[in-house]
């Protein structure tokens, strides 16, 4: 008998899974309302009077590829002839409004050097900071990043019992900010690292401070960047799935997920089409999979009902100038972060006036992204998820304070530079991703059971149903979303015996 299976959603997570799936034997089709794939991992142009910029739409940072690596070798294919990376020198420019900037060098003795000269933080207490993340990082990878947490075996694996023994050295009782405190003097360095914390959309004075694991990622392994852009992740995904029998129906929403005595047994299409399959996954945030897909089943309202992650606005601006003094990465720092984050998430009324602004420039790397002179600006900033906020006027206000931002850190008026525009707010990213509220990363991590509360990667309820994607276990961003298929697909082949 065929084994079928059916992904709801092309995001990362979905097209990973469908991967997965098809090599162990499943006949996959994977159901897109977009009529491409890659949800935010995707990509668009804009015409400027100069050119035309590309723009990779949503995430801007690549960081273990061998998440992606293992994908073509499960396939027995070589990742070399479908998908080609660097690493990166750099790993980000840092810019306060005193002038002050700072290096990230990808070499991690150069950048305790840089932090050393330019912050005054001991060179020694850097690298010292570095090997404690790894630390952290090698304790919880294996036990909370590629098993899930609601299973039983995990809590009772030797990964485990050793997380067990170090538990008080994890962070897990104390916030990010606190740790960060003390281990350094200068309240710069200090929110040089607490900015992790936006790695999944969380506060970093809320959020415990094993998140520090984060910067391991960036600093120990590297950050990377894909020769093609961004969306070749997706693009050599897809067409590894495809060369795997996988099927892609584009402009093909997902009605219901069929479920019949307790068990998904299929999804039905926007046409109406009802089709059957051995196991259903999906890759929409969770919330929307319960409401829309499966209205008459029992939903977790506990786990639905947490505090969603931060969300994003983002100004595509074409460029009609190069800076040398900027890189592929960059952030300028708000000079109240702690007022910035409560309007994130206490008040969640605004975007801060004063916002610490990230600029990602991938014609640094790939000149072809930017017309010849030009540069192609994505300008992310920290947004509260949508709660109904006048976005119109917000983002009308937050454009001008970036402009007077931006302006005073390079002494040039930014305005007249801006050749061609495009933006994507809160609103905008729930509608094309179905995220619900448009937060980023599902539920913020901003409390120590934040990771438990997060919906697992299967249902308890209804069997045959697995969940994939940044909503999910264990989290968003590319390679948790790429682990959350792993995580789903094994457990999926494990009740198929």
């Amino acid at each position: 008998m065929t084994k079928k299976a059916a992904i709801i959603g092309a995001g990362i997570g979905g097209i990973a899974s469908a991967i997965r799936l098809a090599v162990k034997g499943y006949q996959v089709d994977v159901f897109e309302a977009n009529a491409y794939p890659g949800g935010k991992l995707s990509t668009f142009d804009v015409q400027g009077e100069s050119g035309t910029y590309r723009f990779d739409a949503g995430p801007s940072l690549f960081t273990l590829p061998q998440l992606v690596e293992e994908l073509f070798q499960l396939a027995g294919e070589n990742t070399s002839n479908h998908f080609e990376y660097v690493r990166l020198p750099e790993i980000c420019r840092y810019f306060w409004d005193d002038q002050t900037r700072l290096t990230a060098w990808a070499d991690t003795d150069a950048f305790a050097r840089e932090v050393e000269t330019q912050l005054g933080e001991p060179a020694d207490r850097i690298r010292s900071f570095l090997a404690d993340s790894a630390f952290k990082y090698e304790i919880t990878d294996q036990l909370f990043l590629h098993n899930s947490l609601h299973k039983v075996s995990t809590w009772l694996s030797k990964k485990a019992m050793r997380g067990y023994l170090n538990l008080p050295k994890l962070g897990v009782f104390g916030t990010m900010n606190a740790a960060n405190s003390r281990t350094f003097s200068n309240p710069k360095a200090v929110q040089l690292f607490n900015r992790y914390a936006t790695y999944n959309g969380s506060d970093p004075y809320q959020t415990p401070a094993l998140l520090n694991i984060i910067p391991h990622l960036e600093y120990n392994i590297g950050a990377f960047f894909p020769k093609k852009g961004m969306v070749s992740i997706t693009n050599s995904l897809v067409a590894l799935a495809q060369r795997l029998g996988v099927v892609f129906h584009y402009n093909t929403p997902v009605q219901e997920i069929v479920v019949e005595n307790g068990k998904a047994v299929g999804v039905q299409v926007a046409t109406g089409q009802l089709s059957c399959y051995s196991i259903v996954v999906s890759n929409m945030d969770v919330t929307p999979t319960y409401r829309r897909l499966m209205p008459t089943q029992r939903a977790p309202e506990q786990t639905l009902s947490q505090p969603r992650s931060s969300s994003g606005l983002i100004f595509y601006w074409g460029i009609r100038r190069q800076f040398p003094e900027l890189d592929m990465h960059n952030i300028f720092f708000s000079n109240d972060y702690r007022t910035e984050f409560e309007h994130l998430f206490q008040r969640r009324d605004r975007i801060y006036e004063d916002p610490t602004s990230y600029i990602n420039i991938t014609s640094k790397t790939k000149p072809d992204d930017a017309p010849p002179g030009c540069e192609n600006w994505f300008i992310l900033l920290n947004a509260p998820a949508n709660e109904g906020q006048d976005w119109d006027a917000i983002i009308a206000q937050t454009r001008q304070d970036v402009i007077r931002k931006l302006s005073h850190n390079l002494g040039v008026d930014v305005a007249p530079l801006i050749e061609c525009e495009a933006i994507l707010d809160p609103r905008t990213i729930e509608a094309r991703t179905s995220s619900a509220q448009g937060a980023l990363y599902g539920t913020a991590s901003n409390n120590r059971f934040a990771a438990f509360m997060r919906h697992p990667n299967f249902s308890s309820k209804i069997k045959n149903l697995y969940f994939v994607g940044g909503s999910v276990h264990p989290g968003g961003g590319i390679p948790l979303c790429l682990l959350s298929a792993k995580i789903a697909v094994q457990l999926a082949a494990n009740n198929q015996q």
